[in-house]
Order: C-alpha cells, then sequence, then structure tokens
C-alpha cells in the first residue's frame, strides 16, 4: 500500500466549534441560569490564567446568562463578574449531580452549585484547556478576538472582512480574528460544501465565490447546530468531537466524498490538517504535503488520476 494510504487519518480530540459550543451553552443555560454559584473550586492551577476577582469573590452570586465567545463559553454571574472558559483540544465540559461518579480524573475546575456542578475536565498530560474570570464587561470585551459571527453576518459583511485579510481560506475561516467559532473540521465541511479549495487566496476569489463560501458557512453551520440539538435533546452533551462519521471530509481520509466518490485526500502541517475532495475543490489537482512531497519527491503524485495510477501498479 503506498505510503500516503498508510499514514494515521486523524488526530484525537479537536477544538470544539461554533455548533458544539451552542449546543454546551444551550445546555449549561438550562440547569444554571438563575440559580447561585455556591463556589469555584481549581484542582489544577495551571488553568487558571487569570485571578481578578479571585476565585472565592464569584462564590454567593447568580448565574444571570451563559454567552459564546468566539470558541470560549462564559459564564456570566452578577456584578459583572465573568468565568471564561477555552476548551482547547482535548478540554471537555461535564455535568455532575447527586448520585454520580466522582470526581473523574482529569477535573481542573468545578462550578458548584447547591445540588449540582459544572466540571472543566482535561485528557492527556499537556494543560492547554484555560480558565479566566474576570471583573467587568469592558474587560470581557478586551478578550475578543474580532471575528465575524458567520451566522449574524450577511453575505456583503462576510466578503468585505475576507478582502481585507491576504490569507489561504482554510487559513481565514479558522482565524478568530477574521471569523469566530470555526476552525479545523467544519472549515474542511465549509470549503467542501463551497467545492473551494482550501489554499485559495482570499483576495483572489471571484464576487459570486464570496457568496458561495458564505451561503456554505451559514448552512454548514446551521445544519450541524441542528443535528446535535436533535443528538443531545434535553441530555448534557457527552460525547463532543471534531470527527464524525457522517461529515463530508473532515477525518475521511481515503474513503469515499459523498458527492463523487473520488478517495478525500489530505495535507498535514504544523500540528494541523486540511482535508478535501481534488475532484470537487481543485479540478482533479492533489495539494502538495510539504513534509510528504519532499520525502517522496519525484514520486509525489500531481493529480488524482496519477494517484489511482501509483495505486493500481502498487
Amino acid at each position: 500500500m503506498p505510503l500516503w494510504f498508510r499514514l494515521p487519518s486523524r488526530y484525537h480530540g479537536g477544538v470544539p466549534e461554533l455548533p458544539d459550543l451552542t449546543v454546551y451553552l444551550e445546555a449549561i443555560e438550562r440547569r444554571t441560569v438563575g440559580r447561585v454559584l455556591e463556589r469555584v473550586e481549581v484542582f489544577d492551577p495551571f488553568v487558571l490564567r487569570s485571578v481578578d476577582p479571585p476565585p472565592d469573590e464569584l462564590a454567593g452570586r447568580t448565574v444571570e446568562s451563559v454567552e459564546r465567545l468566539g470558541k470560549r463559553l462564559v459564564l456570566c454571574l452578577d456584578g459583572e463578574r465573568f468565568a471564561v472558559l477555552h476548551l482547547m483540544r482535548l478540554g471537555r465540559l461535564a455535568w455532575q449531580e447527586p448520585g454520580d461518579r466522582p470526581r473523574r480524573r482529569g477535573t481542573l475546575a468545578a462550578f458548584a452549585l447547591r445540588d449540582a456542578a459544572l466540571l472543566l475536565t482535561e485528557s492527556g498530560s499537556k494543560r492547554r484547556a484555560s480558565l479566566h474570570l474576570v471583573r467587568g464587561r469592558a474587560a470581557l470585551a478586551a478578550m475578543d478576538p474580532g471575528g465575524l459571527e458567520p451566522l449574524e453576518c450577511g453575505c456583503a459583511a462576510f466578503s468585505a472582512r475576507l478582502r481585507e485579510v491576504r490569507h489561504t481560506l482554510k487559513r481565514a475561516l479558522t482565524d478568530p480574528r477574521v471569523v469566530a467559532g470555526i476552525g479545523n473540521a467544519y472549515s474542511d465541511e465549509i470549503l467542501h460544501r463551497a467545492r473551494l479549495s482550501p489554499f485559495l487566496v482570499t483576495t483572489r476569489l471571484a464576487d459570486g465565490d464570496y457568496a458561495k463560501l458564505h451561503e456554505a458557512a451559514v448552512a454548514v453551520l446551521s445544519e450541524w447546530t441542528e443535528r446535535l440539538r436533535r443528538e443531545v435533546a434535553d441530555s448534557f452533551p457527552r460525547h463532543v468531537t471534531a470527527f464524525r462519521d457522517d461529515m463530508a471530509v473532515h477525518g475521511r481520509f481515503g474513503q469515499p466524498c459523498p458527492a463523487c466518490g473520488a478517495p478525500v485526500q489530505r495535507i498535514r502541517y504544523a500540528d494541523s490538517e486540511a482535508n478535501y475532495c481534488a475532484r470537487c475543490q481543485t479540478g482533479g489537482r492533489l495539494l502538495a504535503d510539504r513534509s510528504l512531497s519532499r520525502l517522496l519527491k519525484a514520486d509525489w503524485p500531481r493529480s488524482l488520476d496519477e494517484l489511482e495510477t501509483k495505486q493500481r501498479s502498487g
């Protein structure tokens, strides 16, 4: 089997993006708004990135709302006190009630109510998830990277923002200063839906391509949010992952594209990856994987047809 088909097709975890964060938010909102936070317990000091106000100052305050700030979730307490949670790749949230198992391994912090608790957990040994305790709306606003909310902005604003930066489409969609709430997984799905290459440069798109991309972003994010809502129903989200079997291309390297049947391709870079369909998105051209194409040199296939020929020849 060729080297490029022996590589693992996915990494574990994945930063929760807008659809999962929306479902998390709604589940937390149903369980906490209007209730008093009895205490904040921090079990790992590295998770706490700011201490003004200190955790004790949040005790006895009422949860007024739950908000999303890009890829962060915010518990909003009376007196303009805020607990800002960023889950990163392996952080997750859990809801604990009386009779549940004792505090699970990997719990970084707990927000305790009278008879329940919201837990911030993280698997693995690296501690990337974070908790910021913030005083005042102005300080909270300063944490906003400024990306447009894709489900709240129109096509004109979306197009104008992309024209302001010179990035690849993949990078632009995942840059929190450009677009809010989109990461590695849903950028792959959006670009596949729009039939656009992940490495097209934002400033070189035709007007129709901007509209097509905005339409795809709204459709993909809305569809997945509704799908996850139905999946969770009234329970608390338990299986939050960037990899889902019914995604079109993300995490599906080597599997058939649902639109045309061609094998899904992948480019790996740094600690991320881009998944795409060469037939649907790049006119059959294979995009160069920096490390793998350098390794294979002349053996690197330049097109889907060449890849299929190499597969047949073993």
